[in-house]
């Protein structure tokens, strides 16, 4: 307000000095008043800054009014810092110190909630113990609690066995398996009481009434279905706790398999007493029965059908009380023991070889399983009736072995052949006229004549006594590649035997036991067959058929008889793949050393035994022990060596017979191989006559003219197979041929080959020689490979290689 009063005052004072211009009236008026008028100038300049001097003193007054009362508030909030700081030191200590409170206070509640925790198992023992000890404590058993504290028993035992270090954790652990002990027993009692009750229902309405097959099914079944889902859930409680643990042994069982062996025990006794009166009464019904009574084959088809039907039904209740298959098969063998006792007196008394065999037939192909058949997988849920009916298999398998090898004794070791049985050569039955041309290769035809007269009608085999002739009836699996379908009817009996018994027995036995036998039936027949031929050989030899060129020595039938029945013999067999490795060694004891120990001390003297060197000696080398001789019998081995023999036997004669001119100039000489021996004609370096040799010559075509015929007729009186027959007449032929080379080595004419025909009275070079050998015995072309014979090579080729060199 006072600054602006100043400027109004001075311009005010202005006008007052200009009003009193007019009041000049002189220079000194006027002198004054410049005088006036520069004071009031000079004060007017100097005004404003006065005036802004003072406006700066009043502001620095008041600034410093503001900086005093700045001091004293920076004052009181440093006051209020430090009391700031106070606080936050003090709320620090107090939040640290109720931080370990709450720390506290958490470790607290942990620790008692882990109290609470191991408290309940060990609180859970008297409750537990006053329910299962409670007097309705059976009743207990059907309720949803039960399993409810099966589970907690299991928890509280887990528990004490997890934590071993609590004080009395053993103790409680030991109680709590008393209780689930007695909690399993309550469930037993409970299972036992049922099947009891039932069984006995079953019983009175049984026992009370005569009832239908319809009936009797829904009272042996349904009754039984009806407390079935209780039951299973009950056992499966047992079962739960039979297993044993993961690290125990394999062979060790569970603390609990007693009580679940318990009530499979029970309920397969329950089901037994309803049960096997009646398959005892079915069984002995079907045993009596006409068409049943007398043949084990069909008694066994129609009994093991009956049984079967009942385990399939026993096999399904079985699962609907029980979870898993453990105990059912022991239970259905005990189903099926009335049929073992039925059908074991039957096979033990049947002597018939062929209902043996479609017994065994029957049951492999009906019941067992193809162990073959990688696709034949037994499903765990089905039942496998294999199982149940293998000790019938087994018994009759063995049967069959027992039978097979008192045939072997009797019909093939121990026989006697009646004369007709050893009238070789037989004559084989012609076509209409009496005479048939046989053609040897497809090439070129022979003109070998064949006797009319019937042959005699072979002994019939003891395979085939008691044969019923039912078509419908299992017969024994034949060998798919099988040579013989049917039998020649002129063979040995005891071949004919042995070949029916191993197409009988092939697939019905193991094949180790198969194979075994098969050697023995082999062997045994292979000796018998040479006892034929060497009674055939001491007969007085026969006349000259009609139709033939010349009669056959005994000895020759012999060979030819032999020979035909081992080739037989050996191409029989092929099909049954016997396996020599399976064969049982014949164990014996050799006391050879013993023997030649007392007889070296024998000579020495009668102290010798006396000087403790020489007892020393001998026990250290262990004269005084017998040796332990293990001899293996392969009979396909030993038929191959003797059909060798005999082939080359059979070569080497007829050979001697067609090269007789030319004996004079050759030597008999005895050469050896690994496989056989063989007698062949040496040159004679000495002998030069050259009329003899063309005679000679001549002679020796002649007479193999007429040998080849002779050769051919007998081949046609032994042999069927027209291939053998060629082959034989090669190796013959490839005989002939060397012992003319060694002749044409004698006469030192060398093995030249030319082509064409010699002159008859000329001895001709080997070439000429061969080209007609070939044309005398009809092969010509032959060994560069007919297509007729080609096949044959697997029986006759490797012989005749061996036998032909």
């Amino acid at each position: 307000m006072e600054h602006h009063q100043k400027p109004a005052m001075v311009n005010g004072q202005r006008g007052i000095a200009l009003s009193k211009l007019g009041e000049i009236q002189t220079e000194y008026h006027l002198s004054l008043w410049a005088q006036n008028i520069e004071d009031e100038l000079l004060d007017a300049n100097l005004e404003d800054y006065q005036l802004y001097l003072d406006q700066l003193d009043s502001s620095k007054a008041r600034i410093d009014g503001l900086l005093s009362d700045t001091d004293t508030v920076l004052d009181t909030l440093a006051q209020l810092s430090i009391s700031f700081q106070t606080v936050e030191a003090q709320t620090s200590a107090f939040q640290a110190q109720s931080q370990g409170l709450l720390e506290d206070q958490a470790r607290s509640e942990k620790l008692a909630d882990e109290i609470r925790s191991n408290l309940r198992y060990y609180e859970y023992l008297e409750v537990t113990t006053k329910k299962l000890n409670a007097p309705s404590a059976g009743n207990f058993v059907q309720g949803k609690d039960f399993s409810d504290m099966l589970i907690r028993l299991d928890e509280c035992i887990d528990y004490m066995q997890s934590h071993p270090e609590q004080k009395e954790a053993e103790i409680y652990r030991s109680r709590y398996r008393l209780l689930l002990t007695r909690a399993l027993t309550l469930i037993r009692g409970r299972f036992v009481n049922a099947l009891r009750e039932t069984a006995a229902e079953v019983s009175k309405r049984i026992a009370d009434r005569q009832l239908n097959d319809t009936t009797m099914s829904a009272l042996l079944y349904a009754k039984f279905r009806v407390n079935a889902p209780e039951m299973k859930e009950l056992g499966l409680e047992i079962q739960k706790r039979a297993a044993p643990p993961a690290d125990a042994d394999p062979e060790q069982e569970g603390e609990y398999q007693s009580l679940m062996s318990e009530l499979h025990t029970s309920f397969a006794a329950t089901r037994g007493r309803l049960i096997l009166p009646l398959i005892h009464k079915k069984l002995g019904e079907i045993s009596q029965a006409p068409s049943t009574s007398e043949d084990v084959v069909t008694f066994a088809r129609a009994s093991i059908s009956y049984v079967r039907g009942i385990c399939l039904d026993e096999f399904e209740l079985w699962g609907e009380w029980f979870h898993g298959q453990r105990g059912v098969y022991d239970f259905l063998e005990s189903i099926c023991e009335p049929l073992y006792d039925y059908i074991r007196p039957k096979i033990i008394h049947e002597t018939n070889i062929n209902k043996l065999c479609q017994l065994c037939t029957m049951l492999q192909t009906r019941y067992m399983h193809d162990p073959e058949d990688e696709t034949d997988v037994a499903d765990p849920n089905q039942l496998d009736f294999a199982m149940l009916v293998a000790p019938a298999l087994e018994d009759t398998q063995t049967r069959l072995v027992f039978r097979t090898q008192n045939l072997l004794r009797n019909e093939i070791e121990l026989f006697k052949p009646r004369p007709e049985d050893l009238e070789y050569p037989r004559r084989k039955p012609s076509v209409a006229g009496g005479k048939a041309t046989v053609p040897m290769s497809g090439r070129r035809s022979s003109t070998a004549i064949v006797a009319t007269p019937t042959a005699p009608v072979p002994r019939k085999s003891p395979l085939l006594d008691g044969d019923s002739g039912n078509e419908n009836e299992e017969r024994p699996m034949m060998p798919f590649s099988s040579p013989h379908k049917t039998l020649p009817p002129h063979i040995y009996p005891t071949l004919r035997i042995c070949i029916q018994l191993l197409s009988r027995l092939y697939r019905l036995l193991h094949s180790r036991v198969f194979d075994d036998l098969a050697h023995q039936i082999v062997h045994q027949t292979t000796l018998s067959l040479h006892n034929a031929a060497a009674q055939i050989s001491a007969t007085k030899p026969d006349k000259p058929s009609p139709g033939t060129l010349t009669s056959l020595s005994p000895l020759m039938s012999s060979h030819l008889f032999l020979l035909t029945h081992l080739l037989l013999l050996k191409h029989s067999i092929i099909a049954f793949d016997i396996d020599s490795s399976s064969i049982t060694p014949d164990v014996s004891f050799d006391f050879s050393n013993l023997t030649t120990t007392f007889f070296e001390l024998r000579h020495r003297g009668s102290l010798t035994l006396l000087d403790p060197r020489n007892l020393a000696r001998i026990v250290s080398e262990g004269l005084f022990i017998p040796r332990v001789v293990e001899t293996m019998l392969d009979a396909k081995a030993e038929l191959d060596a003797r059909l060798r023999e005999i082939i080359g036997l059979v070569v080497n004669e007829w050979a001697a017979r067609m090269t007789e001119p030319l004996d004079p100039f050759l030597v008999p000489t005895l050469t050896t191989n690994s496989k056989t021996q063989t007698t062949v004609k040496s040159p004679k370096m000495d002998t030069n006559n050259p009329a003899a040799a063309a005679s000679a010559a001549t002679s020796l075509r002649a007479l193999i003219t007429a040998q080849v015929l002779a050769l051919r007729q007998a081949l046609d009186l032994f042999i069927d197979d027209q291939r053998t027959k060629i082959t034989l007449l090669i190796a013959v032929m490839e005989r002939v041929t060397a012992t003319y080379e060694s002749f044409l080595e004698a006469k030192g004419v060398g093995g030249g080959r030319n082509k064409g025909k010699g002159r008859e009275g000329d001895v001709w070079d080997l070439g000429s020689f061969e080209e007609w050998i070939e044309g005398a015995f009809g092969v010509r072309g032959i060994e560069e490979g007919d297509g007729e014979i080609g096949e044959n090579s697997d029986d006759m080729g490797s012989v005749a290689g061996s036998t032909g060199s």
